[in-house]
């Protein structure tokens, strides 16, 4: 049965926010904060330097798989061709006695994934340790 005023009305609800346990809540975090802040010691971070970085390679080769699935290596401004089987060997040809020379693949869109796979392990099995990839942004 609905409660009814002596006029007849229904009672209404208050939509009102109590305030007053939101504000008891809050002042008790604030004194709980108060007193742990002076606890709280700085502490020191180790950030990694310079130093330690890898060196930066002295020469790099780059080697470029065409739409045909051709290959060209390009070494201080010469360029090369080669075959998937004798990519390792004219990379160890170019390198030299230079061990600190990375090897850069830069692929062609069209040219399937599989091709890129065989050229990095040709040059895996051939004791070359350091082999990137090209990564160019789409316009």
């Amino acid at each position: 049965m609905p409660a009814v005023s002596s006029r007849g009305r229904g009672r209404r609800t208050i939509a009102e926010i109590n305030m007053v346990p939101f504000i008891d809540v809050m002042l008790v975090l604030l004194i709980i904060f108060m007193v742990t802040a002076p606890m709280i010691t700085p502490s020191m971070v180790d950030l990694p330097s310079v130093g330690k970085a890898a060196k930066q390679p002295d020469k790099v080769i780059q080697i470029t798989i065409q739409k045909d699935e051709r290959l060209e290596l390009v070494s201080d401004g010469k360029t090369d061709s080669a075959t998937l089987n004798s990519v390792a060997a004219s990379v160890q040809r170019l390198m030299g006695d230079e061990q600190n020379t990375a090897v850069v693949i830069s692929a062609d869109r069209n040219v399937k994934y599989e091709t890129v796979v065989k050229v990095m392990d040709s040059l895996q099995r051939a004791g070359i340790a350091r082999v990137g990839l090209s990564v160019q942004l789409a316009p």
